[in-house]
């Protein structure tokens, strides 16, 4: 049995979670906010881009395709001012009334996304030092899972519906956003842990589950 962490005086945490397409984001994002929600601890589900009306017309923008003729470094601009609205708005004010945010993408999605791209890491760097100003994950949870088989899961949750502008671009640029991934997990094992996605879902979310409580509920707040 995976402990929960319950406890007196918790704080806020903010939990972010990345990954290739059809890694199943949603479904472990949703396994976990409902058990939060059990312990009676206050959580915010939100994502990237998105999280706030001028994020999501943003998303919009760029999952449309719209923005790709502007180029990378306009595309990984508009990331920028959405998350800039998205912390200041909606992450910043929940973490300081103690709620628990997990977020569907952040800082990270971009540095793979727009790194691979093209964008100059130090352009990065920069637009991530603006728009993060200060907010940082407490975890990362980063899924990994065959580019093959996440490719086959999108197509069946999308259905009949288009491809969005970063789900059409191809199985070579789905192996090299794993690749990405893994590198920055290991690159940053204080905050990141990598998950294996592959497994039936309830199985994925006992081991999402443990590194939470692991993690973040410290033995004296358990």
């Amino acid at each position: 049995m995976v402990p929960s962490p319950r406890g007196r005086g918790l704080r806020g945490r903010f939990i972010t979670f990345e990954g290739g397409e059809g890694t199943g984001k949603t479904t472990q994002i949703r396994s976990l906010v409902h058990r939060l929600l059990e312990l009676g601890l206050p959580v915010l589900r939100t994502r990237e881009p998105g999280g706030t009306s001028g994020g999501e017309m943003i998303r919009s923008l760029l999952l449309s395709g719209a923005a790709k003729d502007f180029g990378p470094d306009t595309e990984a601009v508009l990331f920028s001012a959405a998350r800039i609205d998205h912390v200041d708005r909606t992450i910043r004010p929940a973490l300081s009334r103690g709620t628990w945010v997990v977020s569907d993408r952040f800082a990270d999605s971009t540095r793979v996304y727009q790194g691979l791209a093209g964008v100059e890491m130090p352009l990065l760097s920069a637009m991530e030092r603006i728009s993060l100003d200060g907010v940082r994950p407490d975890l990362t949870i980063v899924l990994d899972l065959d580019p093959e088989i996440g490719r086959a899961r999108a197509a069946r949750r999308r259905g009949d519906a288009a491809a969005d502008r970063f789900e059409g671009e191809g199985f070579d640029a789905d192996a090299a956003r794993r690749r990405a991934f893994r590198a920055l997990a290991k690159s940053d094992p204080d905050r990141c842990v990598l998950i294996d996605a592959n497994g039936a879902s309830p199985e994925i979310a006992d081991r999402v589950w443990r590194t939470v409580v692991e993690r973040l509920c410290p033995a004296r707040e358990v």
